[in-house]
């Protein structure tokens, strides 16, 4: 072959194969093994530590016992005549590789260094990669060494430029005790490039004053081609990116009335516009995510700061401390925010105040209910409810006094039936406590938890196996239950507020918003 040096041995039977070794019965070097000097320095391989094996490697002779050493001819590309240098033999036992300037066991010192290793066996690993493989697994030895190297450029911004750092998504698994169901960097104030043509759209049909001004928005950018173009850019978009494209998709169906139907159902397209179901449907497959038309994605991915905050801090505590606007509004510009503005506002920094109610969560998730700690977690767990509802009451009178709008109160109604309106942090409390398995049977459970992403889900399910040891304290008595039995009555009268908190934004009129449970 062109990228290997066939060696001769003296062997009654010699063993020339360049790559694995395939004989009848397995082959033991009992002898000495023959090396040549370029071989010693890259015995390790392409599966073992230390630098790769070069191309014009030689395959290792195997010198019978009582043989003399076998001779080896000079590697392709060394001129006519030129000296070969001594082998260097390296013994079965577990002995010192000859090092720069060390004399080998031939008496030459060794010209190259060989790598500190102590392989099992002296015959080098077979082959695993012939021809683009093999030229593709010694391109970069140092990332089978664990060694830095430049990383290949990221698809980041919406025409495939750089976003700073990698998505979240490719890095780690969701750790909801780091900042809860929040995203874990501020969402996309606006898009660039060709999706510029999609942010107008979310922007227009919010504002629409009926259903059929948006759908007419909707059909107007299909005839000019510009859903078409955006469905063929959709694989260029970084997962955060995506996740900004999906929250002005469900501003426009929802807009539109389509809310509740599936892209990619035959039935939708007898109702929708096509080009708009493919580019939903995309996007969709893009996160990972079909059923994202609610209010996870509506409110935590609709929200910005206000001012830029001075220095870097957690996400949580961004939406706890400063002043939150939305990005696509559903009031005009230069026009007071309107109930559903306000409603998703609430539910955002609801989900930052909750985020204590996750972290107890994972303290209280395979605890025994005779542990001392769980009684005391229980009692934190019905203060933070406590201050998520206080918090609920304070949203409500600047929500009553918003104006609103007939068609801010269709897609309310719409998302409500849908059940689409369920804050993620009311169903960490749930699967904590259990009242959804009593109070909503598990069927309504999971149709409230399909609109969150799937490692929302999986963790929600995770915390339902985890915290059932603690449920039992609904059948016990004494002070430990009472406490269980406080911080589910905390978790009834939170989750009444929140739907006096929408009832309000749906009415015609501003109704007060009672303090009773």
């Amino acid at each position: 072959m062109g990228d290997t040096a066939i060696t001769k041995t003296t062997t009654a039977g010699p063993v020339t194969a360049a790559g694995t070794v395939t004989t009848a019965e397995p082959v033991r070097a009992t002898g000495p093994v023959t090396l040549t000097t370029a071989e010693a320095a890259t015995v390790a391989g392409p599966g073992g530590p230390g630098p790769a094996r070069p191309a014009h490697a030689a395959a290792l002779p195997v010198a019978s016992p009582g043989t003399s050493p076998a001779t080896t001819e000079p590697a392709p590309g060394s001129p006519p005549g030129a000296d070969v240098p001594s082998t260097a033999l390296i013994p079965s036992g577990p002995e010192t590789p000859p090092g720069p300037g060390r004399p080998s066991a031939a008496g030459t010192p060794s010209a190259t260094p060989a790598p500190a290793a102590t392989p099992t066996s002296p015959l080098p690993p077979p082959r695993r990669a012939t021809g683009p493989a093999r030229a593709e697994e010694t391109t970069h030895p140092a990332a089978r060494e664990g060694k830095s190297q430049p990383a290949a450029p990221r698809q980041g911004r919406a025409d495939g430029g750089p976003d700073g750092p990698a998505d979240a998504a490719t890095i780690a698994p969701h750790d909801p005790c780091a900042h809860g169901f929040l995203p874990e960097r501020p969402p996309v104030r606006s898009l660039i490039g060709t999706w510029t043509r999609l942010d107008a759209m979310a922007r227009a049909a919010a504002v629409a004053p009926d259903r059929e001004a948006a759908v007419a928005l909707v059909e107007r950018a299909h005839r000019a081609e510009e859903l078409a173009a955006l469905r063929q850019r959709v694989s260029r978009l970084s997962l955060r990116n995506a996740e900004a494209a999906a929250m002005r998709i469900a501003v426009i169906a929802v807009s539109c009335g389509w809310c509740g139907i599936d892209p990619q159902a035959p039935a939708a397209r007898e109702v929708a516009d096509e080009a708009f179901l493919d580019l939903w449907a995309a996007i969709a497959h893009r996160i990972g995510h079909d059923q994202f038309v609610a209010l996870p994605t509506l409110a935590l991915h609709n929200w910005a700061p206000e001012r830029k905050p001075r220095r870097h801090i957690p996400i949580d505590q961004l939406a706890r401390t400063e002043t939150l606007v939305p990005i696509v509004r559903w009031a005009p510009e230069g026009q007071p925010l309107s109930r559903l503005d306000r409603l998703m506002l609430a539910a955002t920094r609801l989900e930052a105040h909750g985020i204590w109610l996750f972290r107890l969560a994972e303290t209280l998730a395979g605890r025994s209910p005779d542990d001392s700690s769980t009684p005391t977690a229980l009692r934190r767990l019905v203060r933070v409810q406590h201050a998520l509802r206080a918090q609920l009451l304070a949203e409500a009178a600047e929500l009553s006094a918003a104006p609103a709008t007939p068609q801010q109160r269709a897609v309310l109604g719409a998302l409500a039936g849908q059940g689409a309106l369920e804050p993620p942090v009311l169903q960490a409390a749930d699967a904590v406590l259990g009242i959804g398995a009593r109070r909503l049977r598990e069927g309504r459970r999971q149709l409230l938890r399909r609109h969150l992403p799937a490692q929302h889900r999986a963790w929600l399910s995770a915390m339902d196996r985890h915290c059932a040891p603690v449920r039992t304290l609904a059948h016990r008595g004494g002070p430990d239950a009472a406490v269980y039995r406080e911080a589910q009555e905390s978790l009834i009268a939170l989750r009444r507020t929140y739907t006096a908190l929408v009832q309000a934004a749906a009415r015609p009129t501003g109704a007060r918003l009672t303090r009773a449970a």
